[in-house]
């Protein structure tokens, strides 16, 4: 920036000199007024070639003539470095960081992916999916540039710094995916996360399964083990195949569109203290409900029909996604 404003000072002066030289000049030589001499500096060094405003002298004329060698290169030289500064601007990305500054500056309730490696590509492929906001941080420019090709809003810096941090946005977000390339630096930034936004919701990779723990304490909500998980879904592929199929239908894209959702009980719904049976969300909605998660913090798998809801409970159903987003608005209507 200070160099653009270096510039643009540099432009202001070469034109500014070249009009009060041609000014000046004319006030002494041809004894015009301020406004006729500026008036014709004008127009010689913008070239407009208008006719003169007094029939000028012999002397009035060679002054003319080096006015427009003077004038016209100060003109060529102003855009000659206007047009360098916009190609460099553009090249160095200055305007693509400025639509993303104005598009971070407008999000609310979302979520930061940090590192974009394999880890972190499954994390935004799967938060774009879902239609959530969500931005990536990564310090390698090449992954934010895959990211943004793929039409993913993505920031260069460094998680481990709180100022990048803040940069995205770490205090209006909702949770935070910690897909860094090592375990300290994940560690580190759950402890940065949670220092800059208690109530973020931040899941984590861990490598080593004796860190596990240590994330736990620095307040990581989620850990995940990818080398573990891979195993044990190999495992459970061949001893329970269809089982393995249906968690696949039900958690990633397929032909069925069937997803699985947690959907929130509004402290003003219609439907508190009403119970699944009486609720009929199969029959109105066509929505399954698996489990609902108590506000305290109870997971009840299988809910028999006459479990009564109450406000702050989450239930997680299986559906498409319109029958999910219509138990979301039913749950969420006040009662009249």
């Amino acid at each position: 920036m200070r160099g653009l404003r270096r510039r643009i000072l540099l432009i202001a002066a070469a034109i500014s000199t070249a009009l009060l030289f041609g000014t000046v000049g004319f006030v002494i030589i041809e004894g015009y007024s301020w406004f006729d001499a500026f008036y014709m500096s004008v127009t010689t060094v913008s070239t407009v070639g208008y006719k003169e405003v007094h029939e000028l002298h012999p002397s009035g004329r060679v002054f003319n003539s080096v006015l427009i060698l003077f004038g016209v290169t100060s003109l060529f030289f102003a855009v000659g470095v206007m047009t360098q500064t916009i190609i460099e601007l553009e090249l160095t990305g200055y305007f693509s960081k400025r639509r993303v500054k104005r598009m971070i500056a407008k999000l609310n309730d979302h979520y930061i992916v940090c590192g974009f490696g394999r880890v972190g590509r499954a994390a935004a492929a799967e938060l774009k999916r879902a239609g959530a906001p969500f931005i990536i941080l990564d310090r390698n420019e090449a992954k934010v540039e895959r990211a943004m090709h793929d039409d993913m809003l993505a920031a260069v810096g460094d998680s481990t710094f709180d100022n990048n941090l803040r940069d995205v946005g770490i205090e209006r977000a909702r949770g935070l995916v910690a897909a860094l390339a090592t375990d300290s630096d994940n560690l580190f930034l759950v402890l940065s996360a949670k220092a800059l936004n208690p109530k973020l919701n931040v899941a984590t990779r861990v490598i080593e399964e004796e860190a596990e723990q240590k994330f736990r304490r620095a307040g990581a909500d989620a850990v995940f083990m990818p080398y573990n998980m891979a195993g044990s879904r190999l495992a459970q592929s061949i001893l329970r195949p269809h089982v393995v199929e249906f968690l696949e239908l039900a958690t990633a894209e397929s032909e069925m569109k069937v997803s699985i959702e947690q959907v929130k009980v509004g402290s003003h719904s219609a439907f508190v203290d009403q119970s699944i049976r009486q609720m009929q969300l199969r029959k109105q909605i066509g929505v399954i409900v698996l489990a609902v998660r108590r506000a305290y913090g109870q997971m009840v798998f299988n809910p028999d029909p006459d479990t009564v809801i109450q406000p702050g409970d989450f239930l997680i159903a299986m559906g498409s996604d319109q029958q999910l987003q219509g138990l979301t608005a039913m749950l969420s209507e006040a009662a009249s």
